[in-house]
């Protein structure tokens, strides 16, 4: 049985709820950024915003665990843990900064598919951290992450064939596939974090 946890070591899963629910308002502003006849440089805007708040948080748990002696479970969980969420964050913001630096104004509705799973990650991910406390009922977290990976790589895939179609000159070709790729990335970085949770699930059970 598990020894009652320290305030010390109990912050951390405060800290890693406040960097997934970051992720879930930074997944919904994309959604209003990819829309059409939004004011997207101020979305972009507060996603920097949101990105900064990430990079806090992660710093926290940094500091945290350079000034611990006990974690709730392995250092270097908890190191990857805190550095796959602020990928995530990152290919997110990158996404929504690109699409304002590219003005790019019609996006393939793949992208808006792109999102959704994105999206839906995210709430996932928040709902997932409380029960890294008891490390129970997290199976079915992780088994839908990776299913919604799936279906953003084949999301990927075909707004790769549209781009190269023909249907779009030269440079939007550059410009959109530098968006989407970001899209991709993130949703890659879901599938780390789920991955991690469950490496971090069959140490401690």
């Amino acid at each position: 049985m598990r020894l009652r946890l320290t305030p010390s070591e109990d912050s951390y899963y405060g800290l890693f709820a406040d960097s997934a629910n970051n992720l879930v308002t930074a997944s919904r502003l994309l959604v209003e950024i990819i829309s059409e006849g939004s004011d997207r440089e101020a979305l972009a805007e507060k996603m920097r915003a949101c990105e900064h708040a990430g990079d806090e948080r992660t710093h926290a748990i940094m500091n945290r665990l350079n000034e611990s002696f006990i974690t709730p479970f392995d250092r270097e969980d908890i190191y990857r843990l805190a550095a796959n969420l602020d990928d995530v964050m990152d290919f997110m913001e990158a996404a929504a900064d690109l699409i304002v630096l590219y003005q790019i104004e019609h996006l393939p509705k793949e992208v808006v598919r792109q999102v959704e799973v994105l999206e839906r990650a995210a709430e996932l991910t928040a709902e997932a951290m409380p029960r890294l406390r008891s490390m129970k009922n997290l199976n079915e977290y992780w088994i839908e992450v990776n299913r919604l990976e799936n279906q953003a790589d084949q999301v990927y895939r075909r707004l790769l064939a549209r781009l190269f179609s023909g249907e779009y000159d030269a440079l939007t070709v550059l410009k959109m596939k530098e968006v989407i790729d970001q899209l991709e990335e993130a949703a890659d970085a879901f599938e780390h974090v789920a991955n991690t949770i469950e490496s971090i699930a069959v140490k401690e059970s």
